[in-house]
């Protein structure tokens, strides 16, 4: 017997499910990335953050923000994007897993009740088993189910605060939430709306700020921006009132005890903030590329294109083969989306051109009819 022996039987089981994860260098056309605007190897980037060097800036933190990692490459980013998104605070965190964590344990009170979309992010659940919030799930998108859940819990004596928290463009099925309607429903409950915007921030909205870009600003709206996606970076900043996020500061563990993102990244975050603003041309190559993908994909009206495929082992088997073709497109399972429903992921970024699109969705119909 060995100790490891456990560990060995788990992931025989995992894999008897033909649900084995592995590493997998990136090669090939990218299908798969989640850089939509194709900044992440951006020339501008690369200057900014050679620019930051040269001005001295440093490449590790060297400890928690809140002890001697707090930066003015930090500050001057949160200020940049406070301003750039029309919200009174930002807070930069390292990681959109760790700012939903931060978010969904620590503002929400063990008397309040979280109501959240079926289908959030693996982040947002983390956050909510740390916290003390009753958690309920509401179909998905669907409004009338989480005002249910609402008048639920108050009828059965509920006295807290509601958080209404959602996805504005959902990662695995590249559709997006009614916020206006979600938005409207939190003013008539007295509830905070939380928005995950990691896959809409640089996509939609004026500028790139969203699709909750029309309320930012309001004190009940808590957004969250990756940056690691079509910001091409990485870490993510938590928009909201200034007050939440002294809230975050002094409540989320993961923030007070984690040290703090690159000096760097903060460096290179504000340069992509600005090609937002200066390079709309992008926003409009994708579009283009979207519209142009509908017509041989199946259409989302977004980046993300799910192809449906169901069976765990065949998903992944349709995967390799379009890998072998060149095609750099993962197969996503359970758990990451629900049992039946395995898919291709295809994601549509700048990376990649209209012929080479169609080469795809060529060897796709091919390998799946």
């Amino acid at each position: 017997m060995s100790i490891l022996d456990a560990h060995r039987e788990a992931l025989s089981l995992i894999a008897q499910r033909s649900r084995t994860r592995s590493l997998i260098t990136r090669t090939g056309h990218d299908f798969a990335s989640n850089d939509y605007l194709g900044l992440a190897n951006a020339p501008e980037l690369r200057g900014a953050v050679a620019d930051a060097l040269e001005r001295g800036v440093a490449v590790g933190a060297g400890g928690s923000r809140l002890l001697r990692g707090n930066d003015p490459e930090h500050e001057a980013l949160e200020a940049e994007a406070a301003s750039f998104f029309h919200t009174e605070a930002a807070l930069y965190v390292s990681t959109g897993f760790a700012a939903n964590s931060a978010i969904f344990s620590a503002l929400p009170a063990g008397r309040d009740l979280i109501v959240y979309d079926a289908l959030i992010h693996a982040s947002a659940h983390e956050g909510m088993r740390l916290g003390r919030a009753t958690a309920i799930a509401a179909r998905h998108n669907d409004v009338d189910s989480f005002a249910d859940a609402i008048r639920d819990w108050r009828t059965a004596g509920g006295r807290g605060r509601a958080w209404i928290a959602v996805e504005s463009l959902y990662s695995m099925d590249g559709d997006m939430a009614p916020l206006n309607a979600l938005a409207a429903l939190a003013e008539r409950e007295e509830a905070f709306l939380i928005v995950d915007e990691a896959h809409a921030t640089g996509v939609f909205g004026p500028d790139g700020r969203g699709l909750a870009a029309d309320f930012d600003g309001r004190e009940n709206v808590v957004t969250l921006r990756t940056c690691g996606k079509a910001l091409g970076c990485e870490g993510a900043l938590v928009c909201c009132p200034r007050i939440l996020a002294e809230t975050l500061i002094n409540k989320a563990r993961g923030f007070i005890y984690s040290t703090a993102p690159s000096p760097l990244s903060a460096a290179a975050v504000r340069a992509s903030l600005r090609l937002l603003r200066d390079q709309p041309e992008r926003r409009t190559r994708l579009r283009d590329l979207i519209a142009f993908a509908g017509t041989r994909l199946p259409t989302t009206g977004s980046q993300i294109v799910p192809v449906i495929i169901g069976e765990d082992a065949r998903t992944m088997e349709v995967a390799a083969q379009l890998q072998a073709r060149g095609f750099d497109v993962r197969g996503i399972r359970p758990p990451t989306v629900p049992t039946g429903t395995s898919r291709l992921r295809v994601s549509l970024t700048l990376n990649v051109g209209e012929t080479t699109i169609t080469a795809l969705a060529d060897a796709i119909n091919e390998l799946i009819i």
